[in-house]
């Protein structure tokens, strides 16, 4: 562990019982509802498994997006919208740490993909107000974490310019989901 990390163990196993409603997930949002399931994977780690370090952020990490792959999406898709959030995080909701939106690719995303220098792929800013691959990084102390990527295509490019907030995606993307798929992984300090 890092000495800075040790600084927040007190905190984090003060915090420990506290969680978010998983029911306030984006993903639990009637906006990117839909019945057509996309297969979401990646060659770094299994559903449910440990996210490797590489993936993950400051001093834990290098902060290098996982490679995903997924199957066919639909032939009406415009646009693929990549989510990242923290079910774990000791706050009211789950924690959004990447929404990155880019044009349909076959199968999948290589290994460190998500860069703010590529102009294929467009960031919308967290809560945090960051505008890129933020990478797994739990409170030291807080125990278990499970991060959950939400895939969805959509029938329509979304604007992230025009999107004020996290909070106003739902409203961004109601009626454009065609298909979505999830991949989950976890991660402790």
């Amino acid at each position: 562990m890092h000495p800075v990390e040790a600084l927040f163990v007190p905190l984090g196993r003060a915090l420990r019982n506290r969680r978010p409603d998983e029911a306030l997930s984006l993903a639990e949002d009637p906006a990117f509802a839909t019945s057509t399931r996309l297969a979401l994977t990646s060659p770094s780690f299994a559903d449910g498994e440990v996210i490797p370090a590489k993936h993950c952020g400051p001093l834990i990490g290098a902060n290098i997006s996982p490679a995903l792959e997924w199957s066919a999406v639909p032939a009406e898709t415009a646009d693929l919208l990549l989510v990242m959030e923290d079910l774990d995080i000791p706050g009211g909701t789950p924690g959004l740490h990447t929404v990155v939106a880019f044009a349909p690719t076959r199968g999948g995303l290589a290994e460190g993909a998500l860069r703010t220098d590529d102009p294929r792929v467009r960031f919308l800013p967290t809560r945090f107000g960051r505008a890129q691959y933020a990478g797994p990084r739990p409170l030291p102390g807080h125990g278990p974490h499970r991060y959950r990527f939400h895939l969805y295509a959509l029938d329509a490019v979304v604007d992230l310019g025009q999107v004020a907030g996290t909070s106003q995606l739902p409203a961004a993307v109601d009626g454009h989901v065609l298909a979505s798929g999830t991949l989950l992984g976890t991660r402790t300090t």
